[in-house]
């Protein structure tokens, strides 16, 4: 198998069309590792190329999740790891796409995956609708401080199955991350943008996904069943505060573009603690070539490790 070319950053930064142009140069093929882009019918609010945009690229892990169904890393990677092996087996170069850090690690990197149980989930759950998650996230800095800084206060979901894991195992949850040790061989870069022109592209994506018909989407979605975790993406959860009449339609917007803006922060901190990432500025207009000579040195095994580049990332403009 080749190596992986993992492209990963925050989002608007132009991954998407940065993995095209490698795919047409590298004889590539695109695998998602975007998690909501995994769920079928959510196409404007994940900015998900359309079958017309990705220009005969063979595109893997999109639309496999129905939006009623909760995501799981577990399956997610059993899945990709399954489709790099048919990439390869193809001959192709799989070139990996998407913001979500911890899809991206459980793709390239050895991961374990706890069990779960049904009534310890259900009372942590509970605890979280009767308590509220900051309270559930202070427990879980008093059991296991780096999961707890990994993990934001209003992110339930993770902070419920952190408590579970711990609960179920005596052992802290960060004992079962991922360490930054490819299982899968791979090269990641990353794109970088100055915050102002970052947080710019943002505002003009949201102004699209409105003239795209979000709402209309969401709307249609709504009538196939939307999970907890699909409702809770930015931009689907504004417009179902629209429908619910708790928020304007520019409200909805102000708010998708603020909402987008924490996200691309969160990116950059997961993927700015890996060492591995060699990052490149997104505007460049030699962005392709450089990517393409990364991608030719780390095959020919002369690409030294990322804290060698010489033009370090900025943290989104630092």
């Amino acid at each position: 198998m080749s190596l992986v070319v993992a492209l990963v950053g925050p989002t608007a930064t132009g991954k998407s069309d940065l993995g095209l142009a490698l795919a047409h140069a590298l004889g590539g093929e695109v695998v998602n590792t975007d998690a909501m882009q995994l769920y079928r019918g959510m196409d404007i609010g994940t900015a998900k190329l359309t079958p017309d945009e990705r220009e005969g690229v063979p595109h893997h892990l999109l639309d496999v999740l129905e939006p009623w169904q909760d995501a799981s890393v577990a399956d997610y990677q059993t899945r990709a790891r399954a489709a790099l092996h048919q990439v390869a087996d193809r001959g192709a170069r799989a070139i990996a796409v998407g913001g979500s850090g911890l899809y991206v690690r459980a793709l390239l990197d050895h991961m374990e995956f706890p069990g779960t149980d049904p009534d310890v989930r259900a009372s942590l759950e509970e605890r979280v609708e009767r308590e509220g998650p900051r309270a559930l996230h202070a427990e879980l800095e008093a059991l296991d401080p780096v999961a707890a800084q990994g993990i934001g206060p209003r992110n339930a979901r993770r902070i419920v199955r952190a408590l579970e894991v711990i609960a179920l195992t005596g052992r802290p949850y960060s004992a079962a991350l991922p360490q930054h040790v490819y299982e899968v061989p791979a090269v990641q870069i990353g794109l970088d943008c100055d915050r102002g022109v970052l947080d710019e592209r943002i505002e003009i994506r949201v102004q699209r996904m409105w003239e795209r018909g979000l709402v209309e989407e969401v709307r249609a979605l709504l009538e196939r069943g939307l999970g907890r975790t699909a409702a809770r993406a930015v931009g689907y959860a504004e417009v179902l505060a629209v429908l619910r009449a708790e928020l304007t339609q520019d409200e909805a917007r102000a708010a998708t573009a603020a909402g987008t803006r924490r996200l691309a922060r969160k990116q950059m901190g997961w993927f700015g603690r890996d060492p591995r990432v060699h990052w490149l500025d997104a505007r460049d207009p030699d962005l392709l070539a450089r990517a393409l000579d990364l991608v030719s040195r780390a095959d020919a095994g002369t690409l030294g490790p990322a804290t060698d580049d010489p033009s370090p990332r900025r943290t989104l403009g630092s």
